[in-house]
Order: C-alpha cells, then sequence, then structure tokens
C-alpha cells in the first residue's frame, strides 16, 4: 500500500474524528454549550463570566445566559473574586461534577463498548497506537 499523501490524509482524519466526536456526543444528556462550560471549569479551574466567554468564544451576555442557567440546575456556583472585589468567579459545583463525570462515562462507555464489537484485537492495537500519533498531532 502506498504511503498516503498528507493532504489527503488530513481530509479523511478530520472527517473521521468529526463523525465519530458527533456520535459520541449523541450520549450527551448535558447540551453541548453547558458541557463544554462545564470541563473547561473542570480542567482550568475558576473563572470569571468574561474569562468564559472567551475560551469558548462567545459574548459575555450568552456566557452570562449560560452560567445562569447552570447555576439555576446546581451545577456551578459563584464565589468572590479574591484579588478584585468587583468581579465574581464560576466553578463546579459538586453537583457539577458529578454530572460531569457520568457525561464522561457515558461517552467512554459507548466508545469502549463500540470498540469491543467493532474492532479485532488487532485493529485495537493499530488504534492504541494512532491514540498516541493523535495526541503528538494535538500537541504541535
Amino acid at each position: 500500500m502506498p504511503t498516503p499523501e498528507p493532504a489527503a490524509l488530513a481530509i479523511e482524519l478530520r472527517t473521521a474524528m468529526g463523525k465519530l466526536t458527533r456520535r459520541v456526543k449523541h450520549e450527551d444528556r448535558i447540551p453541548l454549550g453547558h458541557a463544554s462550560v462545564l470541563g473547561t471549569l473542570d480542567r482550568d479551574g475558576a473563572m470569571t463570566t468574561s474569562d468564559l466567554a472567551a475560551d469558548q468564544r462567545v459574548r459575555p451576555q450568552s456566557m452570562a445566559r449560560s452560567v445562569g442557567l447552570l447555576m439555576e440546575q446546581g451545577l456551578v456556583v459563584r464565589r468572590a473574586h479574591p484579588t478584585d472585589g468587583r468581579k465574581s468567579l464560576v466553578e463546579l459545583s459538586p453537583a457539577g461534577r458529578a454530572a460531569l463525570e457520568a457525561e464522561r462515562g457515558r461517552r467512554a462507555g459507548w466508545l469502549a463498548q463500540a470498540i469491543e464489537l467493532e474492532l479485532t484485537g488487532e485493529e485495537r492495537e493499530v488504534l492504541a497506537r494512532s491514540a498516541a500519533l493523535l495526541e503528538r498531532l494535538a500537541a504541535r
């Protein structure tokens, strides 16, 4: 088999990753935008609404609405900013952390089952090596 051209491989990989990402997200019970905010808070810690908006590439007003909905659901809480009394920080609540972990578990569970049912042992080995390569590309 000839070595694939990087441009063609990039198109195939992007398409396949997009399909897989959409399929995994189909398992979600938390709306995508909200899950993204919860994930950011989990990874990066407490943030201002403005910082969250910049991170998610949305308007601050849109993020304020999202944060308000997440607060109503008990998934995030606000606390005073430690150095600026005019600001507040948004952080995950224990319920938010539990919801996020459940969401991640559903996604991983679906993917693990698909790998088990669809791939041979040899294909799983190839996939394991590919995951490491994808990590390298993502770190570039």
